[in-house]
């Protein structure tokens, strides 16, 4: 699977207006989301590290109770068992990679 062409993957709606495609590599997992505006994740944590980072739009994303406004070209690093929550400002896409890969999001 050297090659991948994004749109030939299954699309899931993981959450209310969180679209996802996955790549799983063995070792971490590559999720693309399309998020719609004004969707949002509820705080939580899970055992997997977390880099997010915004290809497009404006998403506000809150790490252990400090909240950033995240555009294209940020990204943040979100230890494992950290809570977090989430919110797409405007339509956003993004990429969220995990450590190590999300049995959950093998769909």
């Amino acid at each position: 699977m050297a090659f991948i062409d994004l749109d030939s993957l299954n699309e899931k709606e993981v959450f209310p207006g969180y679209k996802g495609r996955a790549i799983h590599t063995g070792t971490n997992t590559y999720m693309y989301w399309r998020i719609d505006a004004g969707a949002g994740v509820p705080e939580h944590s899970h055992v997997h590290e977390q880099t997010a980072h915004v290809l497009k739009g404006t998403f506000e994303l809150t790490i252990d109770g400090k909240t950033e406004l995240l555009e294209p070209g940020k990204a943040a690093v979100i230890p494992p068992n950290v809570k977090h929550s989430g919110r797409a400002i405007t339509y956003c896409e993004l990429l969220d990679v995990f450590y190590p890969e999300r049995e959950d999001y093998k769909f």
